[in-house]
């Protein structure tokens, strides 16, 4: 039985190839019971095709899968549920036509004597939201109904129905507003207090530094960093991700933080900076136009 220390999921070498496109290469995880993992990453760095391994819709092309101490593979989507494994995607995967219970079982009905057993459903459709302490008002009312915050609550509890081990929850708070993004992360805890792993998908730094304990970066399909949330700052995540320790911006802040004094010619015009590091409204220069000029 694993007493929490040691990891409940670990990824050990992964590599996807698609066609020419090398998505992931040697890509390693550990994500232990009670614990909050955040996997973040600019765009294109692999953080989809990784839970969609994880999750049984890709398979790896190398390396190990190994789960509550044992080596795995994971087929599809259903072994990977039937291992302990359970995704919440960005889109949620919900029924607008169907209400809240509907939704919790969809494809896993109770039933009772060959009929649909709705008392039963209905009565653990509650257990789970207490135990999550969501603020639905009815378990009865259609989901098109709901807010995105509690929306979010039903596909969080819907992953629960099958006992986890480990919950993987993609931008969980994408498109939320404040007082909705604070009650996801409430259910995050919630799911950690629980003994369960966590494994975050975002790009949003505040929720990861709410809630995670520890950060993996991912950058063009590598392992780019490991960060415990107590041993890093919000500007050297960000540094991680964008890769901004090769980039100017970053050698000017360098050198406004020693002293020094930043001449023209220490700044090369041509250098990419990374999105919006221009400020509001920058539009990196071409350097053919430059050239051409």
């Amino acid at each position: 039985m694993n007493d929490g220390s040691q990891p409940i999921l670990s990824l050990r070498g992964i590599d996807k190839r698609f066609g020419a496109v090398q998505a992931l290469s040697d890509v390693s995880v550990d994500v232990r019971p009670g614990e909050v993992v955040a996997l973040v990453g600019d765009n294109g760095a692999g953080k989809s095709t990784l839970v969609k391994i994880m999750s049984g819709v890709y398979q790896p092309d190398g390396g190990e899968i190994v789960f509550d101490g044992r080596p795995v593979t994971i087929n599809g989507p259903k072994a990977s549920q039937a291992l302990g494994i359970a995704t919440v995607f960005q889109d949620l995967a919900l029924c607008d036509n169907l209400d809240v219970v509907a939704n919790l079982f969809l494809g896993h009905e109770r039933t009772k004597a060959g009929v649909l057993d709705e008392v039963e459903m209905e009565r653990h459709s509650w257990e789970l939201l207490q135990q999550l302490s969501a603020k639905i008002p009815s378990v009865r009312i259609p989901i098109a109904s709901l807010s995105g915050g509690q929306r979010q609550t039903v596909a969080i509890a819907r992953s629960l129905v099958g006992e986890p081990k480990v919950v993987m929850l993609d931008e969980p708070t994408a498109a939320l507003g404040v007082a909705q993004t604070a009650e996801v992360l409430n259910l995050i805890e919630r799911l950690r207090k629980r003994g369960l792993g966590v494994v975050l998908i975002t790009h949003n730094m505040a929720d990861v530094q709410a809630v995670a304990d520890r950060i993996y970066v991912l950058r063009l399909g590598r392992n780019s960093a490991e960060f415990a949330i107590g041993e890093v700052t919000t500007e050297q995540l960000v540094a991680a991700i964008t890769g901004a320790s090769d980039n100017v911006v970053a050698e000017r802040a360098a050198r406004d933080r020693s002293g020094s004094p930043i001449t023209p010619d220490a700044i090369d015009p041509y250098a990419v900076l990374p999105d919006g590091a221009g400020g509001p409204g920058h539009v990196s220069p071409d350097p053919d136009q430059e050239r051409d000029a």
